[in-house]
């Protein structure tokens, strides 16, 4: 009689009964994490009713590898350009919320007689909301369109990269047993050099890589090839101490800004769904029911401070970005929830062996609870906005919108600004490349030298020429690269006092360029040899080779660039972040549409459904601002501005019941919405739209007028433009800033 081992027998339990929960989960229009979890619970030793599941450390070991993939998945989703795009509304909502979330997590945790660890890492679980969970219940509810939706999704932006981050400082908090310390500095100080150097190194070797073997990949070479790479940087990413999840993140993050990205992630997905499923299984086969019981007292408790803290501290962080009321109001409450990253982070917990048994399954049971809440928090958004509004005193409502409509409105960024960004981006990117090279020629390049040279000195001298050699583009651009020529010359004629400070600078970076060399030549040599090769060949060799050097180094950054934006000029992503009620949305014109045939100026849209077409795409070509002659044909993507009562009407028309509008987050995209803020000083004030020829001058369509408070939304072309008006134009970003900078 053959015999099979037990894994297989387990995985057959597993799979079987996560099949049977999903459908049902789905029957009830449930998240399918939920069915996995139950399914878990099903099958796991506290819940002895049904067959349960034996080789307990082989199903761990597949539920680790489960959130390699997950972590590699949301890479791929994540990029680290998006994180610069989702602006500052996303960033300060989202840091603002985490903190405060951490901060309550901890607080409550302390106030039950938790442990420090224990409220450690409360805090961290209840600071991440699901990312899976919104988007399944944006998709339910249909308000993708809507514009709250887009801070949402940038806030989970934030919120996935901090929950890595997390992830290590934890891990050394728990330890140290202390907030602040010299090993926790030193781990961040750590963490950020690695992400820096992968991020650098990844951009410029793997998109390269991919490209040059793309005609000799199929569908399986993609997906063998990529996968390999993810393990590759989780062994990496052990060796160097971080965790296996923030080495999958990382790789994932890197190959998001390849060509094959989409592919990657569509072929990743059975992968994903398999190991994820055997992940949320073994999630829930550590749920103990008689602890929930025992517990349910803070249970409720930390239900409560998940939905009504995250609710008010992403409200207020979204204000204090410059959101109107609704749209953070909206934004709070879709946020008022935790998922799989808090799985994760109390996994963490439990195989660091720093937290109690009991808080994996009280992070699991908030999660259970609070998904089943979020559909109808999201629903709730209305009725409590107009609540809020009715108890609001009108004067702190107009000054809400005085608010918005100044952080909102373009503000040219100093001289200063430029410069001290420029500096710090060549001595943070350049002294990161030259610490690497140095680690690696002592650690790794001195040994295999001495091994193969009898003499040490010499084998000293070869490592120290070749790491030189390594080191010196880096070095030129350290000490003389600066891309913002135009602002530093401005500074330098302006005012004799702001020659100090650059003066400053560019001692600033001389100096680190030469302490690099001494760090070199002293691990090889003594001080007085290195002295000696520092002024007789390192300073020569910089004179008589600059040219040399300026171009070598401008062809790895002209490399680098090029990967960095391989996906744009691909032609497959197109994202905005769009501000303000009236807001930019894409739609997939439908074969059935009434639309289709009709030009713009037989269908006038704006008039009808006050929607304005800002571009088209068809196949490979894009009419940026089509003009009204244009018909529009089946399978059209059209990109449209309007409010999100208007888009949703304009959808039925555009689209089929089955097909989702999405509004992209996109790199490359060049329609903008912008404010501009008319001062006394333009030309066009006190004319008519049609006489200010804005449209003409920007290439861009006024689609809003703001005065005092007031909001006009696709203005008559007669209306007068006054001074402290905000004008709203949907155009070219870069034509249109670089119009009313120099206006």
């Amino acid at each position: 009689m053959n015999h099979i081992p037990q894994l297989i027998s387990d995985l057959a339990l597993i799979l079987g009964a996560a099949g049977v929960t999903t459908i049902l989960c789905k029957k009830l229009k449930q998240p399918l994490v939920l069915g996995y979890v139950l399914a878990g619970l099903l099958v796991g030793p506290n819940f002895p009713i049904f067959p349960t599941i034996l080789d307990l450390e082989s199903i761990r070991i597949w539920a680790e590898i489960g959130v390699i993939f997950l972590l590699f998945n949301l890479g791929l989703e994540f990029s680290f350009k998006k994180l610069v795009q989702v602006g500052s509304t996303a960033a300060i909502s989202g840091l603002f919320e985490i903190f405060f979330m951490l901060l309550s997590g901890y607080t409550a945790g302390r106030l039950m007689g938790w442990s420090f660890t224990d409220s450690l890492f409360l805090g961290g679980i209840l600071a991440i909301s699901s990312t899976t969970i919104i988007i399944r219940a944006f998709d339910e509810l249909r308000v993708k369109t809507h514009q709250f939706a887009s801070v949402v999704m940038g806030i989970l932006i934030i919120e996935d990269l901090v929950a890595v981050l997390l992830m290590v400082l934890l891990s050394t908090m728990a330890i140290s047993q202390q907030f602040v310390g010299v090993e926790m500095l030193a781990s961040v100080g750590k963490l950020m050099f690695f992400l820096i150097l992968w991020f650098l190194s990844g951009i410029f070797l793997f998109p390269s890589f991919l490209r040059s073997f793309k005609n000799l990949m199929n569908d399986e070479t993609i997906l063998i090839t990529s996968i390999a790479l993810c393990f590759m940087m989780v062994v990496i990413a052990t060796k160097a101490g971080f965790s296996a999840a923030l080495g999958a993140f990382i790789m994932g993050s890197i190959l998001a800004e390849t060509t094959q990205a989409e592919r990657i992630e569509y072929l990743l997905k059975p992968v994903k769904e398999l190991f994820g499923a055997i992940f949320f299984v073994s999630v829930g086969m550590l749920i103990d029911p008689s602890v929930l019981v025992e517990y349910a007292l803070p249970l409720f408790f930390l239900v409560l401070i998940v939905m009504v803290g995250k609710t008010v501290f992403v409200s207020i962080g979204a204000l204090i970005a410059g959101q109107p009321l609704r749209t953070s109001i909206q934004a709070g409450l879709s946020l008022s929830q935790i998922g799989e990253f808090s799985f994760i982070i109390a996994n963490l917990g439990l195989s660091l062996g720093v937290v109690s048994e009991f808080l994996y399954p009280i992070a699991v049971g908030v999660s259970v609870i609070t998904t089943f809440t979020t559909p109808y928090m999201i629903r709730a958004a209305d009725p409590v906005y107009n609540l809020v509004r009715r108890k609001m005193p009108d004067r702190w409502y107009q000054a809400l919108n005085r608010y918005t409509n100044t952080t909102q409105t373009i503000n040219e960024s100093s001289h200063w600004d430029e410069v001290l960004k420029d500096y710090a981006q060549v001595i943070i990117t350049n002294s990161v490349v030259i610490v690497a090279l140095l680690l690696i020629a002592s650690n790794v390049l001195f040994p295999i030298v001495q091994q193969r040279m009898a003499n040490p000195v010499l084998g000293g001298i070869i490592t120290a020429i070749l790491t030189l050699l390594s080191m010196a583009p880096f070095l030129w651009a350290l000490i003389f690269k600066r891309s913002k020529r135009s602002s530093y010359k401005a500074l330098w004629v302006d005012r004799k006092f702001n020659r100090g400070p650059l003066v400053l600078l560019e001692l600033l970076r001389v100096s680190l360029a030469l302490l690099y060399a001494s760090l070199l030549l002293n691990t090889f040599f003594s001080i007085g040899v290195a002295t000696v090769i520092t002024g007789l060949i390192i300073v020569p060799a910089f004179v008589l080779f600059y040219q040399k050097l300026q171009q070598f180094y401008n062809r790895i950054e002209s490399r680098f660039i090029q990967n960095l934006h391989s996906r744009e000029q691909d032609g497959k992503s197109n994202y905005i972040l769009p501000p303000w009620n009236a807001h930019l949305a894409f739609f997939n014109i439908s074969p059935d549409s009434p639309l289709v045939g009709k030009s713009l100026l037989k269908l006038k849209l704006r008039e009808k459904y006050g929607i304005n077409v800002v571009m088209i795409e068809r196949g490979s070509k894009r009419l940026l601002l089509p003009n009204q002659h244009e018909v529009l044909f089946p399978s059209d993507r059209i990109e449209v501005i309007g409010t999100d009562e208007q888009l949703s009407v304009f959808r039925s028309l555009v689209e089929t019941v089955n097909t989702d509008g999405k509004i992209l987050l996109a790199d490359d995209n060049p329609i903008s919405l912008e404010h501009i803020k008319v001062l006394s000083t333009h030309t066009f004030t006190g004319k008519t739209i049609r006489e200010s020829r804005i449209r003409e001058f920007t290439n861009g369509l006024i689609v809003g007028l703001e005065r005092e408070g007031t909001r006009i939304l696709n203005p008559d072309s007669t209306e007068i433009i006054n001074p402290g008006d905000v004008i709203w134009i949907a155009g070219d970003k870069k034509l249109i800033r670089q119009i009313f900078q120099v206006a």
